[in-house]
């Protein structure tokens, strides 16, 4: 299987560094990234269980890095499937990664990210003890994309997890709720949001919390957006499909980052953004804004990525 293989191979690159007494770059490419999101899903979908190369590897965290990260996939994604590309980029940069899923129906679960939000935030907080105990750090950082970046704020604000959380990082959160581009509010114009909520709830209790007005929604962002301690950063396209408005990912608080005042030839769409190169290194930046790397400016496509080659970073 190509994880194994990518693992394996990294695995003795550095066991062979340790017995020659030689020291690896920190930011040495050991690993594939696949920034087609697409070939990514494809990838990974089938294989719910599987974390991504460069995740869940036995790792510790390094000086450089104390705090491991932890990435939590986006509604209907799992821990395989949505993060081909940022699993293994942070690896190569010297982060201790760590994936999981919440909100299936099981574990195995290709689908995972439909349960309640509230209950997801526990999985996550479960989580996070169990990184905390075999790495020994006192804090995580979280990535999330979607659905990944706005629940953890549930556990953040309800569950006491800003005690054991120093960054998050979100890539397309649903954080203030989505019009599915005007759909939801025709719905609720035409008289039908009741029994068409009921119908979705059934299936997917998480994408009825996130439509803009839900009463979670509500209660989450009641008394502010955040909370003391910990450091937020939003990063959104402005061609995100997904959640509408765009805007509605930003948060009061937090720095938030509209990839295309950054570069315009960046198209990224909601599922792309999660293995955009642009915006990948602006995850970097908010996880080690003390060493910048530079943020590469090149055409992306919504779903399938980098129009030719995509510099290192």
């Amino acid at each position: 299987m190509p994880h194994f293989r990518f693992r394996t191979a990294a695995v003795l690159l550095a066991a062979g560094a340790a017995l020659l007494g030689l020291a690896l770059p920190a930011q040495a490419q050991t690993l594939p990234v696949d920034y087609d999101f697409a070939l990514g899903a494809l990838a990974g979908f089938a294989h719910p269980q599987t974390p991504p190369p460069g995740a869940d590897d036995g790792c510790q965290p390094s000086a450089a890095h104390p705090e491991p990260v932890i990435l939590v996939n986006g509604t209907f994604a799992n821990q395989d499937d949505n993060w081909q590309a940022a699993a293994p980029l942070l690896a190569n940069h010297g982060y201790c990664v760590f994936t999981f899923n919440y909100g299936g129906s099981s574990a195995s679960s290709i689908v995972q990210g439909t349960g309640d939000i509230a209950t997801s935030a526990g999985q996550l907080g479960t989580f996070v003890t169990q990184v905390r105990a075999e790495t020994g750090a006192a804090k995580v950082d979280l990535v999330g994309h979607s659905q990944g970046g706005m629940m953890p704020r549930y556990y953040l604000k309800f569950d006491g997890g800003a005690t054991y959380v120093d960054k998050l990082v979100a890539l397309a959160p649903s954080n203030h709720g989505t019009t599915l581009d005007g759909l939801t509010s025709l719905v609720t114009a035409l008289g039908q949001a009741g029994l068409v909520n009921g119908a979705i709830s059934a299936l997917c209790t998480a994408c009825v919390q996130q439509e803009a007005g839900s009463s979670f929604l509500a209660n989450l962002n009641a008394g502010g957006d955040t909370v003391a301690g910990v450091s937020y950063t939003v990063i959104e396209s402005r061609y995100d499909e997904v959640v509408t408005p765009y805007t509605s990912a930003f948060l009061s608080g937090a720095t938030n980052i509209l990839l295309q005042n950054q570069c315009p030839l960046d198209l990224t769409d909601h599922l792309e953004i999660a293995a955009d190169p642009v915006a990948l290194a602006d995850v970097l930046n908010a996880l080690d804004p003390a060493h910048p790397v530079r943020v590469p400016c090149l055409t992306v496509l919504p779903i399938t990525g980098p129009v030719g080659p995509v510099p290192s970073f």
